[in-house]
């Protein structure tokens, strides 16, 4: 780790107290991180990150009031947005795909041992996905996993009308993305430069309106289903 890195910023948001002081505990502890500030829902939390705009939020899935998914769809339609980290007790496949669909960049279990959480702060923060072994296994479940006709239908045109708008570069790219390729990973694979696939992923953010990698590879799944 570079320790001349600026500390990231994070912003804890859960309605339980303890839960919050023992994060900012774990956190605060590590020399390239730091908490600027706490939400104990939703609303407070968008007003908080207006305020410290924080690198990171650290997001409860289920609060009173405004949930973390709906506040997570809020925040990233701002200028600017954090990454989000999405953490709970509940581990449901809709809860995952709905965290990941909003835009979260990952998705950890409060049950997981604060050396991860604080490793997935850390990944989340320099832009890529960060996910539990369990949420990732439900992500493989739920993706691969038996739905109704009308419903694997509907996403798969839905998603191949999204991506009927990209070039044939962006489109391979996409692809890459979506077979869990880095970027010096799809540069060797297409023959081109690390520059290219930083603007051809530039390019799929815009015309895809997503805000992360993660959400490129569920649509490159959707439209294949």
């Amino acid at each position: 780790m570079n320790s001349e890195r600026k500390p990231v910023r994070v912003v804890i948001v859960d309605d339980e107290q303890l839960v919050r002081m023992a994060l900012r505990l774990v956190l605060d502890g590590e020399p390239d991180l730091t908490v600027v500030a706490e939400a104990a829902d939703g609303d407070a939390a968008i007003t908080v990150v207006e305020e410290q705009r924080p690198d990171v939020v650290l997001m409860d899935v289920r609060m009173p009031g405004r949930d973390g998914l709906s506040t997570t769809r809020e925040l990233l339609t701002r200028p600017a947005p954090p990454r989000v980290l999405m953490l709970t007790t509940f581990d449901s496949d809709d809860l995952v795909l709905g965290a990941l669909r909003a835009g979260a960049l990952g998705f950890v279990l409060k049950d997981t041992p604060p050396s991860r959480i604080v490793d997935a702060v850390r990944t989340v923060a320099d832009g890529n996905p960060a996910l539990s072994p369990v949420a990732t296994a439900r992500v493989i479940a739920a993706a691969t996993g038996p739905r109704s006709s009308e419903a694997r239908r509907s996403s798969r045109e839905a998603a191949r009308r999204q991506l009927s708008t990209l070039t044939e570069r962006e489109r391979d790219t996409a692809r890459a993305i979506a077979d869990g390729l880095g970027n010096a990973e799809i540069a060797e694979r297409l023959r081109i430069t690390v520059a290219t696939v930083k603007a051809h992923t530039g390019s799929l953010f815009a015309k895809l309106a997503v805000e992360n990698r993660v959400q490129i590879a569920l649509l490159v799944r959707d439209a294949e289903e």
